[in-house]
């Protein structure tokens, strides 16, 4: 849910309009007024101590050098040596290296160094702390004498020039041939060593200090506790924070409470703040932004709160650094609104303030709100850095916002922030979430320096959008820089392999895997997908053995991929030993297993898993509510498929869908239609796949031109272009319809080349209705687009033998054997006591063959008695004698499982049979006999659609 944002008041508005105003008035410069009785004394002008304290630069600079040029001491009783000293403080203060340049060239050529020492001890103190280390290194090289001051001024300035490990070998030769070490000497050490993560050298460092008696200083204290903390040390830190016995000094405090909070140990810091209270001790800001700090975290939101209401009771008005502690401390804990109302109550706001509420935003995805408090920081005049540009590109890749993502593109680039590298990588990111991955290449290639995480966010952009080559040729080329491949980067890698359904590149990638050590788990289980998703289960099923610690990710890896490969028997058997190794399934395991309980029909065993998951308190939505849908539906009962559909509030696209496209596998066509109707006027918007849907439904009840408005809808009212698939349905609800001419015309038509699928739809139509021209015409087209699928060729076949072709239908089938096609056999299942039983064509396997023929033959002898039941030789496709015809037909698998199901089932349920084949016409009237002989229900589900047989008629009107 969006934040509710309060809009700031005009109050605040105005005061942050007027802080940034300019004054329009200055103050006359008058005499003083005579008053008559009293003198008016000259006001005294200041000090130069007073000048120096107010940090007047150039008065004190002007003023201490004209005092040097008379060659006297300052008629204000400042000595030279004290008004250089104070004027390079100040320098260093201001970092101003010029103005502290031109007093050291004034000393130099004057010849005045009364106390040398003394004044070039400040020169490098001055030196250090503008940043100009080549100068502060010259000047204490060039002294003949050094004391400590000197020698800590100079670890100073290479602390300032961020060269920690330089201050450290100072030290060292300090230790060797310098002066003792006082107390100012440690911070300075320590620091570096918190810099370097040097834990060795900073308790070293430690146990040197506590020799020389200075462990227990105040400010050396807080420098072990800081020092301790930045190396991962925090029982170290406390151990010196309890071996101080008065704590009364709040920056110590503050010092551990800050340690704990950055180690994410809260409740040590807030146990601290308690402790700190308890002492009388007054929080000050420092305090209240380390115990804030602490409480980003759910768990103590409602200590942060607490806080926040101390600070509102003191009646201080809310510092800057409080302010923004409060803001990251709400934001974090996902109280976007306690962060606004913070924010906009903040008088005085700074970049950071205003990147807190933008990285909050963005991390609690309210990403809109990102983008609009941008614009704001424009109308405020803010500047934006780097962590601003970044929170905005994150804000639109999230959101697919190109538009916003190539502005905060082009203020990068007048910025000149394209060069930073965390920039770059974001920009990147922004362009693979929005889809233009030749953008995404032109940052890439642009950048000036590269990390591993740049080639990562590369490799991983281009396999997310359909770039694979490319994705795998970046691959290569992190290979020949030798850098360092992670994992993240692998799973990209694995993904592009995927897209391409290489298994070499699979294989490839597997061997670097276990080459470089980078087999862990997550990968193990990517491994398993890969090999599934390029169709070879065998590999994928090795690989799954090969892990030691498998998880539900990887039982419910192997499980998807047999579903996908339709081998759903394999994936109900992986289920039931995962059951029994003591894993216990999980939302996406579930939805798996719905789906292969749908491939086989299945429905006592979805009903289970339906069960189950009401049991395990999963919500009935997204993919659980669609599998539910689509299980219930392929297993017969449309019934409960639409009881689900109606129990689900917020229904999804891909529900409708599903839901239509049940109604049209169960022929009922006008109901998916209303359902279509229903699902516009909840505001939805059909994509390709709800209208592939559509069309189905309409094929298979013969809804000719209902499916031509459909067409041409898609095309016209939601500009989507229509696939092959679409054109391939529409050519069967034509040929469905014997129109068979008209869906010849159609493909001459298309704007696209028909495809095998289209030829295929109009090959079954004229197989169908005996249409040999454009069944020749058809034949040839498939064999010159797709010559090596076992379908074609066994639909080209049957064409051929349907019109007594038996040569062509040999050569046909020797040209398949040739190249190791095999034609699926006929095989029939039902689902009875928990247990499925199959049957193929003239199958004698099963324990009860002989009491199942025996019945098989009771009902075909019912059936010619009482229905003028005659077997229609002409679907039997072999060049054979009727005789054999005859058995070859009383002998489908079919027939052999409604038998079983009359010999075992007590009849008061339906009988439901699954085939893998189309239903043949004469099996299709056996059936609806058997509905009307026996009094019967029988649900058929094969190849093509659902045929309920009731009372001697078919859902499907013989149109199928």
């Amino acid at each position: 849910m969006a934040a509710s944002i309060p809009t700031p008041s005009p109050r605040l508005h105005a005061s942050s309009a007027s802080s940034r105003r300019p004054l329009s008035w200055q103050p006359r410069a008058q005499p003083p007024p005579t008053i008559p009785g009293l003198v008016i004394s000259p006001r005294r002008p200041p000090s130069f101590q007073e000048t120096c304290a107010r940090g007047c630069l150039n008065a004190a600079a002007s003023e201490s050098l004209s005092s040097l040029m008379t060659h006297h001491p300052s008629a204000r009783g400042v000595t030279p040596a004290e008004a250089f000293s104070r004027i390079l403080e100040l320098c260093a203060a201001k970092e101003a290296l010029a103005e502290g340049r031109q007093v050291h060239a004034h000393l130099a050529k004057s010849g005045y160094f009364g106390h040398p020492v003394f004044l070039s001890t400040k020169l490098v103190f001055m030196y250090g702390r503008c940043g100009s280390r080549r100068s502060a290194e010259k000047l204490f090289d060039g002294m003949r004498e050094r004391t400590v001051y000197t020698w800590n001024a100079m670890i100073g300035a290479y602390l300032a020039d961020e060269d920690p490990a330089a201050s450290l070998e100072l030290y060292r030769d300090m230790r060797v041939s310098g002066p003792p070490l006082d107390s100012r000497t440690f911070p300075s050490v320590l620091k570096a060593c918190a810099l370097l993560g040097d834990h060795r050298s900073g308790a070293e460092i430690h146990g040197f200090a506590v020799k020389c008696g200075l462990a227990s200083v105040l400010f050396v204290v807080n420098s072990l506790v800081a020092m301790y903390a930045k190396c991962d040390d925090l029982d170290g830190a406390r151990q010196v924070f309890d071996s101080i016995d008065v704590k009364e000094d709040l920056a110590l405090w503050n010092s551990m409470i800050s340690a704990y909070s950055a180690s994410g140990r809260s409740l040590e810091a807030l146990f601290l703040l308690r402790g700190l209270k308890g002492r009388g001790l007054v929080m000050n800001t420092y305090t209240m932004v380390a115990a804030l700090q602490a409480c980003q975290n759910v768990d103590y939101q409602k200590l942060g709160m607490e806080i926040h209401a101390a600070v509102l009771k003191s009646g201080y008005e809310i510092d800057v650094h409080v302010g923004n502690a409060l803001i990251a401390m709400y934001a974090r804990c996902g109280e976007m609104n306690g962060a606004a109302r913070v924010f906009f109550n903040l008088v005085d706001r700074d970049s950071v303030s205003w990147n807190s509420m933008l990285s909050g935003f963005v991390q609690n995805g309210l990403h809109s709100e990102a983008l609009q408090l941008f614009r704001d920081m424009q109308d405020f005049n803010q500047e934006l850095d780097t962590v601003s540009i970044m929170g905005i590109l994150a804000a639109s890749s999230r959101l697919a916002n190109l538009l916003h993502g190539t502005a905060g593109h082009g203020y990068v680039i007048r910025r000149g922030l394209d060069t930073d590298l965390q920039v770059g990588n974001t920009l990147m990111d922004m362009y693979a979430k929005c889809r233009r991955p030749r953008l995404m290449g032109k940052v890439f290639y642009s950048m000036p320096v590269k990390d591993i995480i740049s080639w990562t966010t590369i490799i991983a952009g281009y396999s997310q959008n359909d770039c694979h080559m490319d994705a795998l040729k970046c691959f290569r080329e992190v290979q020949m820089e030798g850098m360092d491949v992670n994992k993240m980067m692998i799973g990209s890698v694995l993904l592009a392999c995927v897209g391409l359904k290489s298994l070499r590149h699979v294989k490839e990638i597997h061997s670097f895997m276990l080459r470089k050590g980078l087999s862990d788990l997550a990968l193990q289980n990517r491994i398993v997908d890969a090999y599934g998703a390029c169709g070879h289960t065998d590999y994928a099923s090795r690989a799954f053995e090969l892990i030691e610690n498998k998880d539900i990710i990887s039982w419910t890896s192997l499980i998807s991929c047999y579903v996908h490969n339709g081998l759903a028997q394999e994936a109900f058997q992986v289920f039931l030993e995962m059951k029994e190794a003591g894993i216990e399934a999980d939302y996406v395991t579930l939805v798996s297993v719905l789906s292969a309980a749908a491939d086989l029909s299945l429905l006592q065993k979805g009903k289970e898993i339906h069960g189950s998951i009401i049991r395990r308190g999963f919500i009935l939505e997204g993919s659980v509510s669609t599998s539910l849908v689509d299980m219930y539906a392929c297993c017969g009962d449309l019934e409960n498929a639409c009881k689900v559909f109606s129990s689900i509030d917020r229904k999804e696209l891909s529900l409708w869908t599903t839901m239509i496209y049940a109604n049209g596998m169960h022929g009922r066509g006008m109901v998916a239609i209303d359902l279509f109707k229903r699902m516009i006027d909840t505001n939805l918007v059909p994509d390709h796949i709800t209208f592939l849907a559509i069309l189905y439904s309409c094929s298979h009840s013969g809804l000719i031109d209902e499916g031509k408005t459909f067409f041409t809808s898609m095309q016209h009212d939601y500009q989507l272009e229509p696939w092959s698939e679409h054109y391939a349905c529409l050519v069967d609800l034509l040929g469905r319809a014997n129109r068979l001419d008209e869906a010849y015309e159609f493909i001459k038509s298309m704007p696209i080349e028909p495809t095998a699928e289209v030829w295929c739809s109009l090959l079954g139509a004229c197989r169908v209705h005996s249409d040999k021209r454009l069944g020749e015409i058809a034949v040839h087209k498939l064999l010159e687009l797709n010559p090596d699928r076992t379908g074609n060729f066994v639909l080209m076949s049957n064409i051929l033998a349907a019109n007594g072709r038996w040569k062509d239908v040999k050569e046909m089938r020797m040209r398949m054997k040739g190249i190791g096609l095999k034609k699926m056999p006929g095989c029939s299942w039902i689902e009875l006591r928990n247990k499925i039983h199959s049957f193929v064509a003239g199958d004698k396997s099963h324990p009860q063959s002989d009491e199942i023929y025996r019945k098989l033959a009771e009902v075909t002898d019912k059936l010619a008695q009482e229905g003028g039941y005659v077997a229609q030789t002409r679907f039997v496709l072999h060049d054979v004698g009727e005789e054999e015809k005859l058995q070859m037909l009383y002998g489908h698998s079919e027939r052999l499982a409604i038998a079983y199901s009359l010999l075992e089932s007590s009849g008061e349920t339906p009988i439901r049979v699954t085939k893998n084949l189309r239903v043949c016409g004469d099996c299709h009237t056996f059936c609806k006999l058997v509905s009307k002989c026996f009094g019967q229900e029988l649900i058929v589900r094969d190849a093509s659609r659902f045929h309920h047989f009731n009372h001697g008629v078919c859902s499907c009107g013989d149109f199928w």
